[in-house]
C-alpha cells in the first residue's frame, strides 16, 4: 500500500495563474513558500496546482502573500523541451483542498484578500519569506 500526501502551510508567493478550457474547467497555478523552523534557513518553495472549483476560489481570493493551507498530492510533470530535446520535470503539488487562513479583519483591512469573508491578510515584514 502507497501514501502520496502533502500537506502544507505557507504564503502564496505570486498571485495565481488562471487558465480556461473550452470543455469549461480552469486550472490555476501558484507558488507556496513554506517556511522552515529556523528564521535563518531560507523557505521551502512549491508548485502548486488547482483544478476546478477551488481553482475559481484562488483566482478571486488569492494573491501574493496570501496565508495557505493546502492538501494534496504529490506528482512529477513530465515534458520534452522544444529546444534542446531534452526530457524534463517539475515537482507539483495537486491540490485536493485549499483553505484560506487569513482572518476576515485582514480582508477588510484592505490585506491581500479581496474581502467577502476571505482572506490572506496582509503579512508583516518578519512573516514573509521573499
Amino acid at each position: 500500500m502507497g501514501v502520496n500526501s502533502v500537506t502544507l502551510v505557507g504564503r502564496a508567493g505570486r498571485d495565481p495563474e488562471v487558465r480556461y478550457f473550452e470543455s469549461g474547467s480552469m486550472v490555476a497555478n501558484l507558488t507556496l513558500a513554506v517556511n522552515r523552523r529556523s528564521r535563518d534557513d531560507e523557505p521551502d518553495w512549491f508548485n502548486l496546482e488547482i483544478w476546478g472549483k477551488q481553482a475559481q476560489v484562488a483566482a478571486d481570493y488569492v494573491r501574493k502573500g496570501s496565508l495557505l493551507g493546502i492538501i494534496g498530492s504529490f506528482k512529477l510533470d513530465r515534458w520534452t523541451d522544444r529546444a534542446s530535446g531534452e526530457e524534463r520535470s517539475k515537482p507539483v503539488v495537486r491540490v485536493d483542498r485549499l483553505e484560506l487562513l487569513g482572518s476576515k479583519r485582514d480582508a477588510e483591512g484592505g490585506g491581500f484578500g479581496g474581502g467577502g469573508g476571505f482572506g490572506g491578510g496582509e503579512p508583516s515584514d518578519e512573516e514573509v519569506p521573499f
